[in-house]
């Protein structure tokens, strides 16, 4: 009786923390919603989405966001291409081949890495990549599109090398027993059994990968240049998330409440992005 009054209990506890976090998730959603629509409603959806010049403090204001919009897609696909690679391959070594002593520095290495301050990232790129770009290239400025996908490729690898270990290492070992039983060589067990049955697992690795990637702000802000351009590889460019820190702390009116759009356009595309990971997922699950 004692045993299942405290089960009754603890179930509750966890639903009552359940109902929290679906309520903060339904709060900020309501409170962007509300806090964004009326600039996009007096600016105009068309205008605020593809207008292709931001010019809040000018004497005739102009509202488009279209740089920030492809800088935030450009960016962060890039860091994604470079980043994601990179980060399940040296996952599937850690969780599969990696020796006992390698793989313990190693992951010490990569939650270190996860530990940095953003702004740190920001700093080294700043001190390090930027002028590197900039002799490399022959560029008036390195502060870039270029060494901001450099930087949010490095800051995604925890994320994504970490929970993909975790989910490599939870594949059953009863699944590559067989795949070797029947003559298949190591790395193509852990690539067609292992990598498979750890699909979901990696995927979630992706998407904290993605979510990380487009709401970095400040050491994309130094490493970016932050100004409001059009998106060039070799340009210094102003993502979503710096255009929003950049000009919040001293924003008023109309000003502001665009800014409040843009958040919500932000949290918009995370949202569809998530969508779109999970729905290929259920798809493949259900064949």
């Amino acid at each position: 009786m004692k045993k299942r009054a405290f089960e009754n209990a603890v179930h509750g506890v966890f639903l009552v923390l359940g109902l929290i976090t679906v309520g903060c998730v339904l709060l900020i959603s309501i409170y962007l919603i509300v806090a964004g629509i009326p600039a996009i409603r007096e600016i105009g959806l068309t205008r605020f989405l593809f207008g292709k010049t931001w010019a809040a403090t000018a004497a005739r204001p102009q509202y488009g966001i279209l740089p920030f919009l492809l800088t935030s897609v450009y960016g962060t696909a890039s860091a994604i291409v470079l980043g994601v690679p990179v980060g399940f391959l040296t996952a599937v070594y850690l969780a599969k081949l990696a020796p006992k002593r390698v793989k313990g520095v190693m992951e010490a290495a990569v939650s270190l890495l996860a530990g940095i301050p953003s702004v740190v990232y920001g700093l080294v790129g700043m001190l390090i990549l930027v002028p590197g770009i900039r002799r490399l290239f022959g560029l008036a400025d390195g502060a870039s599109l270029l060494a901001a996908m450099i930087v949010l490729a490095i800051m995604i690898l925890p994320s994504i090398i970490k929970v993909s270990v975790t989910a490599l290492e939870a594949v059953p070992a009863e699944y590559e027993d067989a795949s070797l039983a029947l003559g298949a060589t190591p790395i193509e067990t852990y690539f067609r059994v292992s990598v498979p049955a750890a699909k979901s697992g990696i995927a979630a690795a992706v998407v904290l990968g993605v979510g990380r990637a487009i709401g970095e702000a400040m050491a994309v802000m130094m490493v970016s240049g932050n100004v409001a351009n059009m998106p060039g590889l070799f340009r210094s460019v102003r993502f979503l998330t710096t255009a929003i820190a950049s000009e919040m702390s001293y924003s008023g009116g109309l000003q502001r409440q665009a800014l409040f759009s843009i958040a919500l356009v932000l949290f918009l595309f995370i949202m569809l992005i998530n969508a779109t990971l999970n729905f290929f997922l259920k798809r493949d699950k259900g064949r």
